[in-house]
């Protein structure tokens, strides 16, 4: 047992350091030592989190296109980024499994990535299996057994997908919901994003598909592609999603709109007042409606020529000749990438893409676009001679 005068002592130092402004200084400075590191991290993890936050915008640009972590970001951010983008490459792969089980079309790969982004994005550690990214890809699908040995793969609505994610034990809140619509608005729908080249619009000025004659139409090659590119631009097609070329009639609408009803929906005034009754496409299918173009009918013949029913990310996935876009050889008809998107270089730096609801075909330059990647696109012969 301490002596009394010890313990008077003591108590005494103690009221004395407590009092003593420097003291209490020391201490705050050891705290904020301690603390500042974990306030930071959790700081940035809840901006993160936030759909508006600039943060955020450079976290999914990452994630989604891939890119550079800058030095000074903290260990643990660049951990997630590079947990989260292997998650999306075993997302990727699954997505592309399912698709081989459909009979035609694709999978909105954009908008699975951007729920599994916002359900898990600030988790401890992050890690999916082959097995796992293909569980969590089977809930946007249903399997129906069109004959004895045949089993096809059918996309479902987003409000069955989230039914099927809580039946998985991956329910989703409201504000779950709300963060992975705009991150999906922002990658699938996003237009411009930070571009701040000039965007060039085309008048009409173009050829009706009647009467389009090219090059070299007994092949498909990227020449053609490249003349049938500018003369949608020239043309000043629409952007609607899930369209491939045609024009956009009232039925063709309507049957979008029940398809797509965020991607289309969300827009449908603004595709009321400006693209209906004239040739729309998206991104991909503005390729895709090139491949199943059909020269002699001048007609674009869904599936035809060997040309798969591809996403953007699927097209790029497919392609066995790529590479980083700073390798990019200056070749009129590559594809130039990045997740969930894609568009046409057309030669002189200048690319045609179709770039949003709210821009249409529109050409853009090649520099400061945020492409990570080009390609050869499957199925087109490249003409360099």
């Amino acid at each position: 047992m301490a002596a009394p005068v010890a313990v008077t002592i003591a108590i005494k130092a103690a009221i004395a350091a407590a009092t003593d402004k420097r003291t209490w200084k020391v201490v705050g400075i050891l705290i904020a030592a301690i603390l500042t590191p974990f306030i930071l991290m959790t700081v940035m993890i809840l901006s993160l989190l936030s759909g508006t936050s600039e943060h955020n915008n450079a976290a999914i640009d990452l994630c989604f296109n891939g890119g550079v972590v800058a030095s000074s970001a903290p260990a643990e951010y660049r951990t997630y980024i590079s947990q989260m983008s292997e998650c999306f490459s075993a997302l990727d792969k699954a997505v592309s499994d399912v698709e081989a089980e459909m009979d035609g079309g694709t999978l909105d790969s954009v908008r699975i990535k951007s729920i599994f982004y916002s359900l898990y994005f600030g988790a401890g550690s992050l890690a999916l299996s082959d097995a796992d990214a293909r569980a969590f890809v089977d809930c946007f699908v249903a399997y129906e057994q069109d004959s004895e040995s045949h089993r096809a793969a059918v996309p479902v609505s987003l409000e069955t997908a989230y039914a099927n994610l809580t039946a998985a034990g991956r329910t989703a809140s409201s504000e779950s919901k709300a963060n992975a619509q705009e991150i999906y608005q922002r990658i699938a729908y996003g237009g411009a994003g930070s571009y701040t080249g000039e965007i060039e619009y085309g008048g009409n000025n173009g050829v009706p598909l009647e009467g389009l004659n090219l090059l070299h139409p007994e092949s498909k090659n990227n020449l053609d592609l490249v003349a049938y590119a500018e003369n949608s631009f020239a043309s000043r097609w629409g952007y609607v999603w899930g369209t491939y070329g045609d024009v956009l009639t009232d039925s063709l609408f309507a049957y979008k709109l029940e398809q797509y009803p965020d991607g289309v929906g969300t827009y449908e005034d603004f595709i009321c007042g400006n693209w209906l009754g004239g040739r729309t496409t998206d991104c991909v299918r503005l390729i895709k409606g090139y491949g199943w173009f059909n020269h002699d009918t001048k007609k674009i013949e869904y599936g035809t020529n060997e040309m798969s029913d591809l996403s953007a990310d699927g097209m790029y996935n497919a392609a066995a000749v790529k590479g980083s876009i700073n390798t990019m050889p200056d070749i009129p008809g590559l594809a130039v990438w990045r997740s969930g998107h894609i568009g046409i270089y057309i030669g002189n730096g200048e690319v045609i893409e179709a770039m949003g609801t709210k821009y249409g075909v529109v050409k853009t330059q090649l520099d400061g676009r945020g492409w990570k990647a080009w390609l050869e696109i499957p199925h087109i012969q490249y003409i360099t001679e």
